[in-house]
This record gives C-alpha cells, structure tokens and sequence, in this order.
C-alpha cells in the first residue's frame, strides 16, 4: 500500500491505489455513504467536504445527517438549510456547546455547503441523556415511552464486542494509571483488567448497549430519510468508530434492510495507513498526519458534553479523552453544582464560566459525585503548553 501519497484513494483489501473520479462516481448512487471522522481532526472534516462536493456533482439530490444533532433540533436544521438563519442563530439554537461541543469551525464547511445548495440536513442522534442512561441501567430497563421511539438494536457483533472492549480497557487504563492489554510497558498490580475478564462485565455489558444505542439512532435516521427520498444519495457524518469493518451503524442499517451502504474513511499517512485491516472501509483517503492543529486553542474547552441536571446543576454525560476534564478527573455521572464559586443552574451557565477562562488559569469546581461533594480544579494550558 502506498502510504506515503497524501490525497490518494486505496483499496484496503486490494491496497491499491483508487481513482478518485470512478471511487465516487460509482457511490454517487441512490443509497447511504458512511463518512467517518476523528471529531478534532481538521483534516478528516476537510477530507468529508471535498469528498461531499466531489459526490454532489455526481448525484445533486443529496441528504446529509450528522451525528452532532439531536432529533429535537431538527426544525432548526431545517431553518438553517432553507437560509433563514445566521450562522451565530444557528449555532445558538441547536446549542451547539451543550449537544457537540466540538470546534464549530470544523463543521460549518459542511454546514455551509449544505445551505448553499438547499441540501436537507437531518439529525442523526437521540439526547445523549438516553444514551448515558442505557449505560447506567440496560437497555431493557428503559421504558418505550423514554426510547425516543428506537427500535431495539441489532445484538453486536463478536467483533465489536472485541474492540468495544479494547476501548473499555484503554480508558479504565486512564482512570488507574495502568496499563491497558496489549501495551508494551510493564503492568502494575493494579493494572486494568484483560479483555477476557472485560466481556464478562456486567457494566461492559451494559457499555456496549448503550453503544448500540447510538448506533440504532443513527442507522434508523439515515434508514428514514432513505425510504422518505428513494432516489437521494443520504450522506451520514459521524464518527469513524461507528464506521469501521461495517460494526456500528452499518451493522444495524443491515438489520433495518437499507442497502446499498458505501463507507470511506480517512487515514493518516504512515504507520496508520501500513496497519489498515482489508474489512477497514470500502476505501480509504488517506490525509497527512497533522491532527495536533485541528482544535485551536482560541476558544477555552472542558471536554465534557453535558446536559442540565433534574435538580440543578449540570450533569457529565461523557468525558473527551484527553481533555481539562480527563486531567481533573471528572468523571461521567458527575454533577458539576458550582464552578469559580458560581452556582450553577443550568448547562448553559457552565458554558458561559468556561468561556471567560483565560489560558494558564485554574478553574475551582465543586462536584457531586454519589452523594458526595467534591472539590476539583480544571487547569487550562498555557498556549505554550499546548
């Protein structure tokens, strides 16, 4: 495989080198396509928009879906596309920070382009709320009232299941400081367990149902707008790891019986590209190796997404690896009460705290955690740092 040519298509099982025009050309049909992406990677989102215009000139009538939005800001998708919003209304009316929390100016390329050509713009997730609970209680525990009408998901695959399990060890690693299975360095006592001892986890259970959760969410949305237009190429923007070897979403459009299904995905050139497995995509695009400048550092970021809590407060619903908040150890379930010695109502009131952190400060945080108050400081980098 060729792994140095950046801007080249290849064949993961046949690693050999695609030509663009055909590559598209023949996705460029009525059907879904499957774009993954590292959330932070400028590349990846500048990859997704070349390769969204490149399909749109072969087939106009187009749907994009986007793993960001939730189903309850679609009107807003729809206001947006037809041009009737600024993007500073847009971005303040999905609230964006609390349901992504991304770098807006990734997406809005995307975005743009869209609204440019009057494409529909659907939502792809459910509140990430259903999603946390699936986590904490199991898919059978959640009322039909309270599934945001999904159907029940197909079971995961023993390959899922595998590299769901590896991600489950990579951050019990993070938490205890260990090492995770199949890293080099040597284990301390308290390393984190194998991945055999992993999948007989009642709480990896319930992890991986949660995960199919979102996956079932954005299978079923991207299923939906294929039987609403029979004739549109529906594009999905989602997370690489709801791509890869057809586990995630691809797997549970199959369950629905939507087909074709046409996954790409971008890959770093180098060892990346050298370790890429033939079942990977049905092509990959391979983008240099510059992910360390595609989240600047203009705009203060916890690295949490977050949701307002019953009782006040803003709940943790899941933490950025490697973020401010990994570092401060806050942890999923988290209800964050005050933050620099304000009281804390709602989402949007620690949105606006962390807006205001300047580089090189410490931001106090006082946490509820099972019934315990905590107190824990976030610090964010110097530029120096970064």
């Amino acid at each position: 495989m060729r792994c140095q040519a950046t801007g080249q298509w290849l064949d993961p099982e046949t690693r050999q080198t695609l030509v663009s025009s055909e590559t598209l050309k023949q996705a460029a049909n009525p059907g879904v396509v499957l774009l993954g992406e590292s959330h932070t990677s400028r590349e990846d989102h500048l990859w997704q928009l070349q390769t969204v215009a490149g399909l749109h000139a072969y087939h106009p009538q187009m749907v994009i879906g986007f793993e960001a939005f939730p189903r309850e800001v679609q009107p807003i998708l729809d206001e947006w596309s037809a041009g009737k919003l600024s993007q500073q209304e847009f971005l303040k009316q999905v609230r964006w920070s609390e349901v992504w929390g991304y770098d807006a100016d990734l997406y809005m390329p995307l975005f743009e382009f869209a609204r440019q050509n009057r494409l529909p713009m659907i939502a792809l997730n459910v509140d990430r709320g259903l999603v946390s609970r699936v986590g904490r209680e199991g898919w059978d525990a959640i009322p039909a009232a309270d599934r945001e009408g999904l159907g029940d998901p197909a079971e995961a695959s023993a390959g899922y299941r595998d590299a769901l399990a590896r991600v489950w060890a990579t951050k019990a690693a993070l938490r205890h400081g260990s090492a995770a299975p199949g890293d080099d360095k040597e284990a301390p006592a308290s390393a984190a367990p194998s991945i055999e001892d992993i999948l007989k986890d009642p709480g990896f259970a319930r992890f991986v149902e949660a995960q199919l959760t979102w996956d079932r969410a954005m299978a079923e949305a991207l299923a939906d707008a294929r039987q609403i237009d029979q004739d549109a190429l529906v594009v999905g923007i989602l997370g690489r790891g709801h791509v890869e070897h057809g586990y995630g979403v691809p797997h549970q459009l199959a369950d629905l019986g939507t087909d074709p299904v046409t996954r790409f995905l971008p890959v770093r050139t180098g060892k990346d590209c050298a370790a890429v497995e033939p079942t990977l995509a049905e092509a990959v695009f391979l983008v240099d190796d510059r992910a360390s400048d595609a989240n600047p550092a203009d705009r203060p970021r916890l690295g949490v997404f977050i949701e307002t809590a019953e009782d006040g407060g803003v709940r943790l619903l899941e933490i950025v690896d490697d973020s401010i908040a990994a570092a401060a150890e806050l942890t999923a379930g988290d209800i964050i009460i005050e933050a620099a010695g304000v009281e804390l109502k709602t989402s949007a009131d620690l949105v606006e705290v962390v807006s205001r952190q300047a580089p090189g400060t410490w931001l106090p945080l006082a946490v509820l955690r099972d019934g315990d108050r905590l107190e824990l400081v976030a610090r964010f980098p110097t530029k120096s740092d970064e």
